[in-house]
């Protein structure tokens, strides 16, 4: 293997070595927003819920259509 060769898979090497880190960084940034979304929407699915037992709470209020007749 000639010093031409070792050269370029040195340089070759190198250039990977930065892309994984680039590809580590972009995986840790996409991993927190995954985060933050899945946090989301459970807050959202919680609050559904709520707004669902309330509109429950107040369709019991209401008067019977067929007692109102």
């Amino acid at each position: 293997m000639s010093a031409g060769q070792i050269e370029q898979i040195a340089e070759r090497v190198e250039r990977l070595l930065v892309r994984y880190e680039e590809l580590q960084r972009t995986n840790a940034l996409l991993s927190q927003q995954v985060d933050a979304l899945t946090q989301e929407r459970d807050s959202l699915k919680s609050r559904l819920s709520a707004a669902r037992s309330r509109v429950d709470a107040l369709l019991e209020r209401l008067p019977d259509i067929k007692s109102a007749a």
